[in-house]
């Protein structure tokens, strides 16, 4: 049965959302705060499609090593000190969710979303004329120092029991894979089923196949409140006027919170701000997109140009760009690839953006219990652009009455209702 489906955000995982209902008939409208021009989180990341990143942000020693990582203003995790009920209650419930049985309940789920996505990814790929710049040549993790490189082998031999393709190389063996640029590296962990895509080309991709199909794309209209009878959703209220619809999907990202704060739902959120630098004629350019493990750095290739991509900074909702952080990035570079150096990005502007993260790392993928039409999906921190396509499916099978290809249980929006602060 076709529904008229308001989607809330027009970031990547609202595109993917919509996407995904228009194929099965259904009739989309997209809204979203700010215009078509905006640079948010969707467009300025690494572009990463990750089946390695099985392990969830809240894990083992992830509190301590954040506890570190502060005393260093360059560090890549930082957090601006500030009186704010809810970012205490997101810490606490970070530290609670950090251990070891938490990674091995979401392990496997992660690992199936981000298969999925990637299957996703190729099929959309395939189809003529979609070239976002799908590269399909692995991830190496390039380790500075040899005890990272046993960390990382730690990590790949957990991966390889989920099935997860993974190798450890010695440095000659990662210069053989990627001769393209120098490495001063102990030796690297390959991930051969990761790829990357470039971001903004997904972007234009998403809204040129959502127009073809007919779906409205409303712009600077910020969802001001709800219309509600029954504990069923009416209408979104904006700022251009009411959006009438059968079902409600919520993407609003770092957003999504405050705009559900009045129907009585709980979402927990904490806005983690990226930075990137992109380098439009790299004097090296590396084939294989990478990520510098001490320095939590991603490294991508896109259509000739170069993206260094890093930090996590919880400041609140505030897109400026600190310095500090920035250079933070810059000196990690040379460490790992000698043949750059932070002079080859003079007159640079850093990009940032705002990613939604969720306190147990876990993204927000389903319905909710307080509202009879309202799905959300939100709060996929680091990882949007690579389990973008796979929620948008997932929330096309919800609406369609088709049941869920993955189970959502460690994705319920709901999980912290019941839970104390």
């Amino acid at each position: 049965m076709s529904r008229h489906v308001a989607i809330v955000g027009a970031g990547v995982i609202g595109l993917c959302v919509g996407y995904y209902l228009a194929r099965r008939g259904h009739r989309v409208t997209i809204l979203d705060r700010f215009g078509p021009d905006d640079q948010g989180c969707s467009f300025g990341n690494a572009g990463m499609v990750v089946p390695s990143h099985f392990v969830p942000l809240a894990a083992p020693g992830m509190v301590a090593m954040a506890m570190r990582m502060m005393l260093n203003r360059r560090s890549p995790f930082y957090i601006r000190p500030r009186l704010d009920r809810e970012l205490f209650d997101w810490l606490w419930k970070f530290h609670r969710a950090a251990n070891a049985r938490h990674v091995s309940r979401c392990a496997p789920i992660l690992r199936d979303l981000h298969l999925a996505s990637r299957a996703c990814c190729e099929e959309l790929a395939d189809r003529p004329g979609n070239n976002f710049g799908l590269s399909r040549t692995g991830l190496l993790m390039l380790c500075k120092t040899a005890r990272t490189l046993e960390e990382e082998t730690h990590t790949a031999t957990r991966a390889q029991s989920l099935g997860i393709a993974a190798q450890t190389l010695d440095s000659r063996q990662a210069a053989l894979m990627e001769p393209n640029i120098a490495m001063d590296i102990a030796g690297a962990v390959f991930y051969p089923k990761d790829c990357h895509v470039v971001p903004g080309r997904l972007m234009s991709l998403l809204r040129e196949c959502l127009g073809e199909m007919g779906a409205a794309q409303l712009w600077r209209a910020p969802v001001t409140a709800w219309r509600v009878r029954d504990a069923t959703i009416q209408a979104a209220c904006t700022v251009e006027g009411e959006i009438a619809a059968d079902e409600f999907v919520l993407c609003a990202g770092v957003w999504s919170s405050a705009s559900v704060r009045d129907l009585g739902i709980r979402l927990p959120m904490q806005a983690g701000k990226g930075y990137s630098l992109t380098l439009p004629k790299p004097p090296k350019l590396p084939r294989i997109c990478a990520i510098l493990a001490e320095a939590r750095v991603a490294v991508t290739p896109m259509d000739g140009s170069l993206r260094f991509g890093g930090t996590m900074e919880i400041a609140g909702i505030d897109r400026s760009v600190n310095r500090e952080r920035v250079d933070g990035i810059l000196q990690s570079i040379p460490r790992y690839y000698p043949e750059l150096s932070p002079n080859d990005f003079a007159g640079i502007q850093p990009w940032s953006g705002l990613r939604p993260c969720s306190p147990d790392g876990m993204p927000y993928v389903g319905r909710t219990a307080r509202v009879s039409n309202l799905c959300i999906a939100t709060g996929h921190a680091m990882m949007g652009i690579s389990l973008a396509p796979i929620t948008g499916k997932l929330i096309a099978q919800l609406l369609s009455n088709e049941p869920p290809e993955i189970n959502l249980h460690l994705l319920d929006p709901d999980r912290f209702e019941n839970r104390g602060r």
